[in-house]
């Protein structure tokens, strides 16, 4: 250990000679909390330190295998872990930025630096010597005396090796290499292609009935839009809540269509083509798992999660479907008669007319929608409310500091403190959608938990969204649906900032993708508990507590066009195996392999052309590649956790503990299925989710 810490200082000191102290990352950060210090990070510093931070990992790597002593679990496993001090900063804050900060500038230093990355992390796993001393010590483990978590740590760390490579021998390593740099290149290429095709899309309106039926919130938003550009009138872009706005509110179905097929429209043909990428993502993911023996890229990511195999996901998939799709064709009949029945001139229901009805046909039935529940949702007493939820559970607090740098005017940074007062984690919120942001919703990590030799790191977190900004005159009023996001999300952070491990890479979200969707899935939950409700949802211009009868009406449209829903997501999910079970290469249109792919779960086919999996970022560029069923398979879990969760009441402290003593504090220190069954008692069953969705009593 002595030995990598010299070989640390010796690069440290031998680049802060050679570079000064310009570069933050080339240095011990001074700021409050050791957090990133944001405010100094320029475009120019990313490269510099990631070669330098791949100088002193390899250094650190060659004292590991010119080790002469015997290998060790201290000596190669754990010293292999703390290696990439460097790296693990600089990676950090450049992947934040890429995804919410994303610049011309910052897309070319990407572009350059991909394939230094590929290249680095397999030199890492195709590293013989190296390897050899992680076998040994896996070869050895159960003589070891090691505690589970140790255990736990070695098994993945050989399990890692063996999936990137290790075993491979002369052309075959050669051949890994070129493949995983070329899937670096690809899904880098995909990205910024889906980023730039949704931000060339604008549509400018200058006549008010054009845009009769849009809320008054609408349209100061896509005036302000407007007012940046320069432009008199209203503009609307393919962001989630200005396209979400025209598709749910907008009478002119004319502008309904136009949004609706350019956003289904994205990366298709044209300057930033996505179809060719899918070709040659899906055909090097087909490669590199044939070079390890398997016949699709299912097979070879499938072994390691919770499913184990495409045929149990086929499994989950059908048996949703089963009992789902009769009732989305019932459905979808239910959207048809409302425009029989209200329209002069009736006509067939077509995919940009979905939100638009479902929104009127919504407020028939239940007296609500959106523009009703929009004002009790004000965006910073959502926050405390949800803040206050884990509170509530855990005990844990949340408080705003000036003090921590952040990448945005826009975002705000929190310490979070446990029941004692101790701190423990820093939360980082960044709410809002900008240009240089991609679309959805994500948790990540900035730094994991861990606690090695006594030093313990304390996690720091983001959680992303990209929800209906202020206006002018109004504060950020949030969807019913934004609520459940920032819930899902939270829950996403929950996992990160409660962990409580040893060993950083088996800390907080480091789990099998399948299970990693519980603990945000589960929080979504409390967003029909009127307790909860109750506890933030006020007015944002009276104060006026959320009435109960609204409240009732949240919880009574709750399953409202549940299997459309479901369905949707089955369809994404057949997709995702239908592209990763070939076992050919694939070569055909991808808008007609699509339509095949999810037309067993689909009632109201897209129309011809519009195709998303040329901007379907999970798949092709967000790491859920054979893994988009993990949200079905998950929600599962999440519902059968929280009928017992909530047995006994919605804020069951006891409970609370359980969930996360066995599920949000332990990472991947244990196999899922073992830790769900530690808190629940049992496998999860299916009958929750039908029992909530109202399929079966």
């Amino acid at each position: 250990m002595k030995i990598k810490h010299l070989l640390i200082m010796s690069s440290i000191i031998a680049t802060l000679a050679s570079c000064g102290e310009s570069n933050p990352f080339l240095r011990e950060y001074t700021t409050y909390r050791e957090t990133p210090p944001f405010e100094e990070v320029k475009t120019e510093h990313f490269k510099p330190a990631f070669l330098e931070g791949f100088k002193q990992q390899n250094a650190e790597i060659e004292a590991i295998v010119n080790n002469p002593e015997a290998p060790t679990f201290e000596n190669t496993i754990v010293a292999f872990e703390e290696t990439g001090e460097i790296l693990s900063k600089v990676s950090a804050v450049f992947y934040t930025y890429t995804n919410s900060e994303m610049t011309d500038e910052l897309m070319a230093v990407e572009g350059e630096l991909m394939p230094l990355i590929s290249e680095h992390y397999s030199n890492i796993t195709l590293n013989e010597k190296l390897f050899a001393r992680v076998k040994a010590v896996y070869e050895q483990r159960n003589a070891l005396g090691l505690n589970a978590e140790q255990l736990r740590l070695v098994e993945e760390s050989y399990d890692s090796f063996l999936n990137s490579g290790a075993t491979l021998q002369g052309e075959e390593r050669e051949k890994y290499r070129e493949l995983r740099a070329k899937l670096s290149q690809l899904t880098m290429t995909f990205g910024q292609n889906a980023l730039k095709a949704t931000n060339a899309f604008s549509k400018h309106v200058t006549k008010i009935e054009d845009l009769a039926g849009m809320p008054e919130g609408e349209l100061a938003k896509a005036a302000a839009k407007a007012q940046k550009k320069g432009l008199e009138g209203w503009v609307f872009d393919l962001s989630a809540p200005s396209y979400s706005g025209v598709l749910t509110y907008c009478d002119n179905r004319a502008l309904r269509e136009e949004m609706y097929r350019a956003y289904n429209l994205r990366a298709v043909g044209g300057e930033f083509d996505n179809t060719s990428v899918i070709k040659e993502i899906v055909n090097t993911r087909l490669a590199l798992a044939n070079l390890f023996g398997y016949k699709d890229y299912a097979s070879y990511s499938l072994k390691d999660k919770m499913a184990k195999n495409s045929e149990n996901v086929y499994n989950m998939l059908d048996q949703l479907r089963e009992a789902y799709f009769d009732v989305n064709v019932k459905e979808h009949q239910a959207i048809q008669n409302f425009i029989n029945k209200n329209e002069a001139k009736p006509f067939k229901l077509e995919a940009w007319d979905w939100s638009y009805y479902s929104n009127k046909l919504q407020t028939e039935l239940f007296d609500i929608n959106d523009e009703i529940l929009r004002p009790y949702f004000e965006l910073e007493k959502v926050k405390a409310g949800v803040f206050g939820l884990a509170n509530k559970l855990y005990g844990i607090r949340f408080e705003k500091c000036d003090k921590i740098q952040v990448w945005n005017d826009e975002v705000d940074a929190y310490e979070v403190f446990d029941e004692k007062g101790n701190f423990i984690a820093i939360v980082y919120t960044d709410f809002f959608p900008r240009d240089s942001k991609r679309a959805g919703a994500w948790m990540n990590d900035i730094k994991p938990q861990s606690n090695i030799n006594g030093k313990r790191e304390y996690p720091f977190i983001t959680l992303t969204m990209n929800f209906s900004p202020a206006t002018a005159d109004k504060p950020a009023l949030l969807t019913f649906d934004e609520v459940t996001t920032f819930l899902h999300e939270f829950g996403h952070g929950l996992h990160g900032l409660l962990s409580d491990v040893t060993y950083p890479s088996l800390a907080g979200t480091s789990v099998a993708r399948d299970f990693v969707e519980l603990p945000s899935q589960i929080m979504e939950n409390w967003a029909f508990e009127k307790e909860f409700l109750s506890e933030f949802a006020f007015h944002y211009q009276t104060n006026e507590l959320i009435p109960m009868e609204l409240v009732q009406k949240i919880v009574d449209a709750g399953n409202f066009n549940v299997a459309r829903n479901c369905c949707r997501q089955l369809s994404f999910g057949y997709l995702d195996m239908a592209y990763h079970t070939i076992t050919e290469p694939f070569n055909a249109d991808v808008v007609a392999f699509e339509k095949e792919a999810w037309k067993t779960t689909v009632s109201l086919p897209s129309p011809e052309g519009c195709c998303m999996s040329t901007a379907f970022t999970h798949l092709f560029s967000g790491g859920y590649a054979a893994g988009y069923y993990s949200y079905k398979w998950s929600e599962i879990l999440a519902l059968d956790a929280y009928d017992y969760y909530t047995e006994r009441a919605i804020f069951d402290t006891e409970r609370a503990a359980s969930f996360r003593e066995n599920v949000l504090s332990k990472g991947n220190t244990k196999d899922p299925q073992e830790l769900y069954r530690q808190f629940r008692g049992q496998d999860a069953s299916i009958d929750a989710m039908l029992r909530h969705n109202g399929i079966i009593k």
